[in-house]
């Protein structure tokens, strides 16, 4: 059986980014099914948490998070 990567705490580092308008503001990495989980604001007013996957955000975000 295969081991279970551990989640990856990233709030304390404060990676923000947008997509369509909507500021996306990464809270935790997920290494074993490569997604994220992101606080999603728009105007200002949180919308909620969101699970992204890693293949879906900007190239300047991956190379925050290094995957590897």
């Amino acid at each position: 059986m295969a081991k279970k990567k551990k989640t990856i705490e990233l709030s304390s580092k404060k990676i923000e980014f947008t997509q369509e308008s909507r500021l996306y503001k990464v809270i935790r990495f997920y290494p074993s099914d490569m997604s994220i989980d992101a606080m999603v604001f728009d105007n200002d007013i949180k919308e909620g948490v969101k699970n992204i996957p890693f293949a879906h955000i900007p190239k300047s975000v991956k190379k925050l998070i290094k995957p590897n």
